[in-house]
């Protein structure tokens, strides 16, 4: 029996009139549509951008199919993709632009005036819906003679410092067998086929976590459903309208969908999902607990970066192990190292290492980082946690989020996941304060749930709930209370924006 047909190309040529993704106004595009304008793309890349392999194309693009074209277009065209979060400002756009070295940007028309504004001088700029077509237009729909596979070049979120590309070396193999690279992440989470006959594009793309399963669903010749905006109900209702078998969550997603009533939780058909990736930031275990028994055993956990190596957990994993973010992946290697770079017992709590195959990046420009986070052939994001007696990873936090109560490491995500399984704690974000006397303690910044009593009734209640859960140094010393936390569309917590509110100290 022959392997299963994998790759975009392949499809497009066996089957064009598949339908390849439905936009978030319904409009159907199918295979054939898409690889024609994919192809219009790259000859124009290269002829009338005059982009040769290994160079860079920028793009500040919404979930569309103009974004999904570029992306298509790049990786048979040899050339690194850098996608930019459309939230961003014109100097932070301007930079990672600079940065990475594009030669070309394309915005979507959302975003245009903020692009144009910092698009430098000399680097071209097309806006999807508008002049985009200045690229294509009298370009041939038919394949280039050459389809070089490309890469994704994307920027770390720039937690501590400005952000940096992670770059691989291009491999040198055609867009086709670079496909092939699909096979080994469906194989990996068990995913066949119909787990993307039609799969749910909610989450913003410029995320690696994102795309790369987005991208999985069209080498696998299924359907791409796409979202321009998520809410819960939102979300629930497009799942019955397209009988979806598969998407990409973050925690996020989860906590507000657990929000809803009950009878509206109920009036929605969500039988046809059959397998939920979620990753990008922590999740509480009672979120994902809840999550698994109404969702049912289909919520698959991975653990990574775009540096490093990937962890699974399975939904029968984590149901035996709760909290853990899985076991390494074949082809990923794990260790736990303090900071001399000795590895810890099993157990005990260090940094997180991995490595992805004999995988080698780089931060682009940046060496010293680059050498800094690296020990023996392996790389960390300074994660920190602990591996249990039978392989399973638990993350505990951050070495950069570290606070050191009187000595002894304390580490906010241990807190964050007490607080937000408090019913009357709707988002938690812990971070270290200065203190007299033993020189930093935990300060809790915290959003309260529609549960919740009058504030100060709330704030003692959850510190009495914590009391019985956490040793005194983890107990957060002060508590401040905010409508919301800020967050990014995949959940991430902007701690850097968290700041104290004298009137919200209790």
């Amino acid at each position: 029996m022959s392997e299963p047909r994998t790759g975009f190309r392949l499809w497009a040529a066996a089957e064009p009139e598949l339908t390849a993704i439905i936009t978030a106004d319904d409009r159907r595009i199918s295979y054939g549509e898409l690889f024609a304008e994919v192809n219009r793309l790259s000859h124009g890349l290269r002829h009338k951008a005059g982009l040769e392999v290994g160079d860079t194309v920028a793009i500040v693009m919404t979930n569309s199919p103009g974004m999904v074209a570029m992306y298509l277009a790049a990786m048979q065209s040899g050339l690194y993709l850098v996608t930019l979060n459309y939230h961003l400002t014109a100097p932070e756009i301007e930079y990672i632009v600079t940065d990475s070295g594009a030669k070309v940007v394309v915005a979507s028309e959302r975003v245009e005036g903020e692009v144009r504004r910092a698009v430098p001088d000399g680097v071209r700029m097309y806006v999807d819906g508008k002049d985009l077509t200045d690229l294509t237009d009298g370009m041939p729909a038919t394949d280039p003679e050459r389809t070089p596979a490309g890469s994704l070049m994307m920027y770390t979120s720039g937690t501590t410092g400005r952000s940096k590309g992670v770059k691989r070396p291009l491999s040198g193999i055609d867009a086709d067998t670079g496909a092939l690279t699909y096979v080994w992440l469906f194989k990996e989470f068990g995913m066949e086929r119909p787990a993307f006959a039609s799969w749910l594009v909610s989450a913003p793309m410029y995320h690696s976590a994102n795309i790369t399963p987005a991208m999985g669903s069209l080498h696998a010749g299924g359907t791409m459903v796409l979202m321009d905006g998520w809410t819960p109900e939102g979300f629930l209702s497009r799942v019955q309208q397209h009988a979806v078998t598969g998407t990409s969550m973050v925690p996020t997603h989860f906590y507000r969908l657990l929000q809803l009533p009950d009878d509206v939780r109920k009036s929605y058909d969500i039988s046809s999902l059959e397998y939920v990736l979620h990753g990008a930031a922590p999740c509480p275990r009672d979120i994902k607990a809840r999550i698994l028994d109404w969702f049912g055993p289909v919520v698959y956990e991975y653990y990574g970066s775009t540096e490093v190596g990937t962890t699974i957990a399975r939904p029968h994993e984590w149901l035996a192990h709760p909290g853990t973010v899985g076991r390494p992946a074949s082809i990923s290697t794990l260790k736990i190292l303090d900071t001399e770079g000795n590895e810890v017992p099993t157990g005990e709590t260090g940094i997180v290492y991995m490595r992805q195959g004999e995988d080698r990046v780089e931060y682009h420009n940046d060496p010293g980082k680059t050498d800094g986070a690296r020990r023996g052939g392996l790389m960390t994001v300074w994660d920190v946690g602990h591996v249990d007696a039978d392989g399973f990873l638990y993350i505990t936090g951050r070495a950069a989020e570290l606070i050191l109560v009187g000595g002894v490491n304390v580490y906010p995500a241990e807190i964050e996941g007490v607080l937000v399984s408090h019913e009357y704690v709707a988002d938690a974000g812990v971070v270290g304060a200065k203190d007299p006397e033993f020189g930093e303690v935990p300060l809790a910044h915290i959003a309260l749930s529609s549960a919740a009593p009058r504030e100060d009734e709330a704030i003692g209640e959850i510190r009495a709930y914590v009391a019985e859960r956490l040793a005194k140094p983890k107990r957060p010393a002060t508590y401040v209370v905010h409508q919301a936390l800020p967050r990014d569309p995949n959940g991430k917590l902007y701690k850097a924006k968290l700041t104290e509110d004298a009137h919200g100290l209790r």
